[in-house]
């Protein structure tokens, strides 16, 4: 279950000192997704510690789109980044986008022209690439830097005009090409790109570059703390440097913190842009995929994600996390809350040859063993029932409990049923069984209580519904497919990643579950109905097995 008590790190430490000393009245953060992917389960872990902070500090959070490169940004990615914010259960106070600062970011830009502290560059960017030195060794200046202010005022307001053609010029600010942080040898601050952007149209074709949008956009939105990953860390001079030299209205904070990996899986949205786009998953919500999209639609709950992004705290060390972690987390949670249904996946008949063919009997099963307040429902027992495949065993050893020709076992909430013939069809695979029921083990009759060492789930073969089931499991079959440099990620693809069900046999209520309702099948795993699912053709995807078939998988990759 989701903690109440918000986990200690050294931000929140930072941030009550500050406010206990009056350095804020109240905190301001924003989240700044870029639009044009998905968000994944990484950028929850930073969802999740840009909202609670001011819910527990008090203050608000800005949701901000920085949407300065339009050649990959889609009105969709801005829409699905919306929802996966309000299903994670946050609301911003102000949504931002860096395209309504572009007028007065060019008039930053300008500012830092007229002080001789940026020049109009026009070599190509392999020029500059060159130039730029190494970690060991310093850049060198390009014949451009000396330029005048007046000059390069001319130059770039001509490239505003439209006057160039893409990669012509750049505008770069003007630091320390010698500077030990590469960084800050004359960082790239606006490029020009004849690209219609979804919210300006044609109106700009110079865009300015993340590093220089993203500490001005935070300064003019009065943000007090910019929490950002680690990555980030060796821009922080140049975020510093330029609000120093602007005349910004603010002094925000950067504060970096350790993103979150996972094994098993990839975070990056290049990579995941590739899978969608090579056809390799079925789109960004593909419920293997580690999108937020994604994994609702698999059926993990923004409780879930919440605890999850809660017990693994934040930190500067960077670690990789185990995906069953994220899992352990979902189960906690659907314990609690989900119901319990009878659901076979792969059908047995069986043919009850001593119970009336004309009659139905319904037996009470209780909707939660735990949780009284769930109450019961009636489950249908009739003639023919259907059992799970894996619940029967012609040649059965010793410590196989569960039924066997001559063999009995108690069906789940009925009465012990004996397995009397077994039915083969040409080719010698078993197509039926023919059992026989013992009505004194009913629930209230005098051998209710005679034991069996096996209880089988069951559900009636007229009382029940045929779906499609799909079994997901981790979407690569190497912890960290990423780092392998000899073969392409997507070499490493797990081929048993999705397992498609389609004549499984569920408990006849579940044709009307709604999207969004998660139910335990009984022995089976977690499932929640997927959006496809229809009355008169259900589909359900598992969200997650019952135990962590990987943890003794993963134990053995982090050993060696």
């Amino acid at each position: 279950m989701e903690s109440q008590e918000p986990t200690s790190n050294f931000i929140r430490n930072r941030i009550r000192k500050e406010l206990e000393s009056g350095a804020y009245e109240y905190i301001v953060t924003r989240f700044p997704p870029e639009p044009n992917g998905y968000l994944h389960v990484g950028h929850a872990k930073s969802i999740v510690l840009n909202f609670s902070l001011p819910q527990e500090f008090g203050g608000y959070t800005n949701l901000r789109f920085d949407d300065t490169n339009p050649a990959r940004e889609e009105q969709r990615y801005i829409d699905a980044i919306r929802e996966d914010v309000h299903w994670l259960g946050y609301q911003w106070k102000n949504e931002c986008h860096a395209s309504d600062y572009f007028e007065t970011l060019y008039g930053y830009a300008l500012h830092l022209i007229d002080r001789g502290l940026a020049y109009v560059d026009s070599q190509d960017a392999d020029a500059i690439r060159e130039q730029r030195g190494t970690l060991t060794e310093p850049g060198r200046p390009s014949p451009h830097r000396d330029r005048s202010p007046e000059e390069n005022r001319d130059l770039f307001e001509r490239m505003r005009a439209g006057e160039f053609e893409d990669g012509a010029h750049v505008l770069r600010a003007k630091i320390d090409m010698a500077a030990p942080n590469i960084n800050l040898r004359d960082p790239v601050i606006y490029r020009i790109r004849h690209q219609a952007h979804p919210r300006t149209g044609t109106e700009w074709c110079i865009y300015p570059s993340y590093d220089f949008a993203h500490g001005q956009s935070d300064a003019i939105e009065s943000i007090t703390h910019s929490l950002c990953t680690l990555e980030f860390e060796d821009h922080r001079p140049l975020y510093e440097w330029l609000l120093e030299h602007l005349p910004v209205p603010s002094r925000p904070h950067q504060i970096e913190f350790s993103r979150l990996n996972l094994d098993f899986t990839v975070l990056s949205k290049r990579r995941l842009t590739r899978l969608v786009d090579e056809g390799h998953v079925d789109g960004w919500d593909d419920p293997r995929m580690p999108t937020i999209a994604g994994i609702r639609r698999r059926g993990f709950t923004p409780q879930s994600i919440r605890a999850f992004c809660n017990e693994i705290g934040v930190t500067k060390s960077e670690s990789v996390i185990p995906f069953g972690a994220l899992e352990r987390n979902l189960r906690d949670d659907l314990n609690v809350r989900a119901p319990r249904r009878m659901a076979v996946l792969r059908p047995l008949k069986v043919v009850l040859s001593n119970f009336p063919s004309d009659e139905t009997e319904w037996f009470e099963a209780a909707n939660h063993p735990q949780n009284p307040d769930m109450g019961t429902r009636q489950v249908a027992m009739t003639r023919e029932i259907f059992i799970e495949e894996e619940d029967f065993m012609e040649d059965a050893p010793k410590k196989f409990f569960r039924l066997k020709p001559g063999g009995e076992v108690r069906l789940r909430n009925a009465f012990i049923i004996r397995c009397d013939e077994v039915i083969k069809d040409d080719s010698g695979r078993v197509v039926e069984l023919h059992c026989s029921y013992d009505p004194e083990t009913r629930s209230g009759q005098p051998g209710a209580d005679r034991k069996v060492k096996g209880t089988i789930h069951w559900v009636s073969a007229s009382h029940s519904v045929q779906a499609e089931v799909r079994l997901y499991d981790r979407l690569f079959n190497v912890p960290h497919p990423a780092a392998d440099k000899e073969r392409d990620f997507v070499e490493h693809l797990n081929p048993e990643s999705l397992e498609i069900i389609p004549d499984a046999r569920l408990e006849a209520s579940l044709a009307d579950a709604g999207v969004g309702e998660h139910y335990q099948f009984e022995r089976t795993g977690y499932f929640v109905p997927d959006p496809l699912t229809r009355p008169e053709r259900p589909v359900f995807n598992r969200a997650v097995t019952l135990r962590d078939a990987w943890a003794k998988i993963e134990k053995q990759f982090s050993q060696g």
